[in-house]
């Protein structure tokens, strides 16, 4: 995979602009995730959850505490599904690509689950769903196609009911100061406060080529600080803040289980409305 460094996102009409060319992007990605559906319906039919066991230990029980889970940047709606095998009564999906929603949809109906699915961008989550979530969760590689995190965080708090909580486990932004195709850790010569790029095409590890021509993708790191900041400028409370060693993709191949064990791979955050 091929990058060059661009320039943060200034305004708006940049913001979403680069969301639009990602929308092009993921739908040719999610013809790999397209692949998958049957086995995604077994997988959920047989009561296999993909919550990551570092999600599982923050969320608990969420039969408990959670009616209603929204989940940005749903992808395929394997996770979104998987929140129902973990007790949440209800999901909500939202994820800018059509071909995404689509597969979701289909396992939902194919299993009869009460889930719901929109396809928008993440910024234009539907206000018909404002202050109805218990939980709105996101994460597994999703804040690096947002461009605005502060916008991203305002729909995180329209979304909450009070003493509601927004749980994100993503990829440490410390990481993107390595280079992922190194057996050491090597410097990836990154600025970790401000870098962007566009890049094509997808890592073998992760998707690999699902088409002849790559459409261009926008990626942003944010920082730790730039995601809590965000939501604490919101009005919610951070209850929680993890830097952890687990991943939940080989996005260091070459990297031995030493080192990865050494080095930020991702982190967690919870926080909840006020």
């Amino acid at each position: 995979m091929t990058f060059t460094v661009e320039e943060p996102a200034h305004d708006a009409d940049e913001v979403r602009r680069r969301h639009r060319a990602n929308q092009v992007a993921w739908d040719e990605g999610a013809l790999r995730y397209t692949e998958g559906v049957a086995t995604g319906i077994e997988r959920l039919r047989a009561g296999e959850s993909s919550t990551h066991p570092v999600e599982r230990a923050a969320l608990g029980d969420l039969a408990s505490w959670c009616g209603r889970a929204v989940h940005l940047q749903c992808a395929s709606g394997q996770d979104t599904l998987s929140l129902l095998l973990e007790g949440a009564r209800e999901v909500v999906g939202v994820d800018i690509s059509g071909r995404h929603v689509d597969n979701a949809r289909a396992k939902a109906r194919a299993l009869a689950l009460p889930a719901t699915f929109h396809r928008c961008d993440v910024l234009d989550t539907p206000s018909e769903l404002d202050g109805t979530a218990d939980l709105v969760y996101t994460g597994q590689g999703a804040l690096n196609w947002i461009h605005d995190i502060r916008a991203w965080a305002g729909v995180v708090a329209r979304l909450l009911r009070p003493g509601g909580r927004v749980l994100v486990f993503d990829t440490h932004p410390a990481s993107w100061l390595f280079d992922p195709q190194e057996s050491t850790p090597v410097w990836s010569g990154l600025d970790y406060f401000a870098h962007a790029e566009r890049n094509t095409g997808w890592p073998a590890e992760y998707i690999g080529d699902v088409v002849e021509e790559h459409a261009v993708k926008h990626e942003r790191l944010w920082t730790i600080a730039d995601v809590v900041q965000a939501l604490i400028d919101q009005g919610l409370a951070l209850t929680r803040l993890e830097e952890r060693p687990d991943d939940f993709w080989n996005a260091f191949p070459a990297l031995g289980d030493e080192a990865k064990r050494a080095l930020p791979m991702t982190f967690l955050l919870t926080a909840e409305q006020r």
